[in-house]
């Protein structure tokens, strides 16, 4: 399997992205700056958090445009995996990959804390390797992660099964809407989540919940393929 982790000016977990998948699951992983005007040859697509473009107008609004998002787009509706995490949660949602807007925090201060999160569907290419209604802790470090959608859009996400990760109990750190701290497409290939499973994968970092977030990829890839994952 061979993942792609994009770069755009601002990017800062790139690294901890690219080292998740070599570290955890032992993958094939490249760099690709969002110049890149093709990706076929990658099953997966990380997009990184940071702050694309110094988040000017609006995060990840400049990004969207990159030359690369076109091909993002194209690897959405063949059905490859694409997982964007924090900044890369909002550019997912500014390309209209996913619906829904992030928008500051209530209280308007950035938020950096490890997080509790409940597994509301795991029957995603990300999620296939936890529980239903498995609490893990997921550490966040956001200032605009408070996610809004109207109502119409919010029953439709719960009609289709679309919400992946809730904030635990009362916990909710940024104002979003029913606790919603990820989100997929309606296919499921496609997920954004504020919270960063590339910053929990070992518990000399406090946990290692995320590390299977990358074996549930490994494992839907394998299983497309006809080779479940051992062990």
């Amino acid at each position: 399997m061979k993942f792609a982790v994009l770069v755009f000016p601002g990017s800062n977990c790139d690294i901890d992205c690219y080292k998740a998948v070599e570290d955890t699951i032992g993958q094939e992983v490249d760099y690709v700056w969002h110049t890149a005007t093709d990706l076929s040859a990658y099953d997966a697509i990380l997009v990184p958090g940071g702050f694309s473009y110094g988040d000017y107008l609006r995060c990840g609004a400049m990004a969207s445009y990159a030359p690369v998002m076109n091909e993002v787009v194209k690897a959405a509706e063949q059905g490859k995996f694409i997982l964007g995490i924090c900044n890369g949660f909002q550019i997912l949602t500014e390309a209209n990959l996913l619906p829904g807007a992030l928008i500051r925090n209530t209280g308007l201060k950035f938020r950096c804390q490890q997080q509790m999160l409940e597994v509301v569907n795991n029957g995603t290419a990300f999620t296939n390797q936890y529980s239903q209604g498995e609490m893990i802790d997921i550490p966040i470090a956001h200032g605009e992660g408070n996610y809004y959608c109207d109502d119409a859009t919010l029953a439709e996400l719960k009609a289709n099964n679309q919400i992946v990760f809730r904030y635990a109990g009362d916990t909710n750190p940024n104002g979003s809407v029913e606790n919603i701290a990820g989100i997929s497409n309606k296919k499921g290939n496609v997920v954004g989540m504020m919270p960063h499973p590339e910053r929990a994968i070992d518990q000399i970092l406090g946990s290692e919940d995320g590390k299977r977030m990358f074996t549930s990829i490994l494992n839907a890839w394998r299983e497309q393929h006809g080779a479940a994952i051992n062990g």
